[in-house]
C-alpha cells in the first residue's frame, strides 16, 4: 500500500510542478507578446488556473516530504506520551478538516458541472475544469494526513522530525 501511495503522491507532485511551470511559461510568453504589440486573450485567467492547480495538486506531496510549515511551539515543550497524544490529536483534526474541505471542493466541482458554470472571461472556460484540480489536491492532502495518522497510531511513534533549519530559504 505504501508503494501505491508513493506513486500517487509523486504523480500529484509532478502534476503540481508541471502546472507551476505552465504558469511561468504563460506569463513569459504573454510578456514577450505584449512587448511585440500582441496579446493572448485569456492568458491571465489560465495563468491563475494553472497556479491554483499547481498549488493544490502538490499539497499532499509537500506534506509527505515535510515541506509544510508546522507551528510546533506547544509540541516542542511536550515529552513522551503527552507529545504523542498531542501529535495524534493534531493529525485527527488535520485529517478531519482536509476531508471536509475535499468533500466541499468536490461538491463545488459537481455543482459547476451540473449548472454548466463558465468563467466570465473571453475564454468562457467551464469552471469545473480548473476547480477539479482543487478537489483532487485537497483529496490528496486528506489522504496524506490520514496516512500519517495511521502510521503514527500503528507504530506508536512520533512522525519523523523535520529539520526546520534545512528548510529555511
Amino acid at each position: 500500500m505504501h508503494r501505491a501511495l508513493d506513486a500517487v503522491f509523486k504523480l500529484l507532485g509532478g502534476l503540481g510542478a508541471f502546472f507551476i511551470l505552465a504558469t511561468l511559461t504563460i506569463e513569459v510568453v504573454g510578456i514577450a507578446l505584449r512587448t511585440l504589440g500582441f496579446s493572448m486573450a485569456g492568458s491571465d485567467a489560465y495563468a491563475g488556473y494553472f497556479l491554483a492547480a499547481g498549488s493544490f495538486l502538490a499539497l499532499g506531496y509537500a506534506l509527505r516530504r515535510g515541506d509544510h510549515i508546522r507551528v510546533t511551539l506547544i509540541l516542542q515543550r511536550l515529552r513522551g506520551r503527552s507529545r504523542w497524544w498531542m501529535e495524534v490529536l493534531c493529525l485527527v483534526i488535520a485529517s478531519a478538516l482536509s476531508v471536509y474541505f475535499a468533500y466541499f471542493a468536490a461538491r463545488l466541482v459537481w455543482g459547476s458541472y451540473a449548472f454548466n458554470d463558465i468563467s466570465q472571461n473571453v475564454d468562457a472556460t467551464p469552471l469545473w475544469i480548473p476547480q477539479l484540480s482543487m478537489a483532487v489536491g485537497l483529496a490528496g492532502l486528506a489522504l496524506a494526513f490520514i496516512e500519517q495518522l495511521v502510521i503514527t497510531v500503528r507504530t506508536r511513534r512520533l512522525p519523523p522530525a523535520v529539520n526546520e533549519a534545512a528548510h529555511i530559504e
